[in-house]
């Protein structure tokens, strides 16, 4: 992101398969590794609509509303649970645009509507993002039963309580931004899908497993710059050979060859 951005989150569902993690890796930039729980890497579609997004330090009334429906996974790169995002259709044109070019995430221009009768949601959305393949999810959704602390439900803790996510830049390069949010109340979801190809139009078949599906009312967030990685991956091994390289030095000089 070129500047910090504050937004709420409301009314999301988590829709989640498991996933092979050497199919998933395949379709993941060389700098990342699929997060598995389980044995499984993890699939998920997220329905919801921003509101409020505005630069940091701008109050509510600034902000714009910007409902989204996105395609993620999960992922680590030097141990830290991010998200990694296939597609994100959304319905401004100019926000679209501007994520594009700036943050390098793969936004969709859509036509997205989404309606909270006070018990379930209506959402549909229709993407319209010249050139590309077209990708449509019509469901309601709602919650269902008591709420609970995604602490509560180890799955869930997977999910949804990650505070970073990658991007890939045209040429091929990642970047990380940062994201700070209280943690999330989830409460289980009853869904009716109607229509759905998101998974179809970023190159996946639609998982063969039963879902498992979370809805939230939402929270607020913040949203940092983004960030470059270091070019050099931190793992066990290259902590040994530091380790190792340290002793030898700090015990054994090493005049230079003439």
């Amino acid at each position: 992101m070129v500047i910090p951005l504050e937004m709420g989150w409301r009314h999301l569902l988590f829709e989640n398969w498991p996933v092979d993690p050497e199919l998933l890796d395949a379709h993941l930039p060389d700098a990342l590794d699929p997060d598995i729980h389980d044995g499984s890497a993890w699939l998920s579609v997220v329905p919801f609509t921003n509101v409020s997004v505005r630069p940091k330090g701008l109050p509510e009334w600034a902000g714009i509303p910007l409902p989204e429906i996105n395609l993620r996974t999960y992922v680590t790169r030097d141990g830290v649970p991010s998200v990694y995002f296939f597609s994100l259709d959304a319905q401004g044109v100019t926000s679209v645009l501007g994520a594009r070019l700036f943050q390098h995430l793969p936004y969709y221009y859509a036509r997205i509507s989404l309606d909270w009768d006070g018990e379930r949601v209506a959402f549909d959305s229709r993407r319209l993002h010249p050139g590309d393949r077209p990708a449509v999810y019509e469901a309601t959704y709602g919650p269902t039963g008591e709420p609970f602390a995604s602490s509560e439900d180890p799955l869930a803790e997977f999910l949804v309580e990650r505070y970073r996510f990658y991007t890939e830049a045209p040429d091929g390069s990642v970047r990380y931004t940062k994201v700070s949010h209280e943690p999330w109340t989830l409460y289980p979801a009853a869904v009716e899908i109607e229509r759905a190809s998101i998974c179809e139009s970023n190159g996946f078949a639609r998982p063969d497993a039963d879902p498992v599906y979370y809805y939230s009312p939402g929270l607020d967030v913040a949203a940092s710059t983004s960030e470059r990685p270091p070019t050099t991956r931190f793992s066990s091994s290259t902590a040994s050979v530091t380790s190792v390289t340290a002793s030898f030095s700090s015990s054994s000089p090493v005049t230079p060859m003439a």
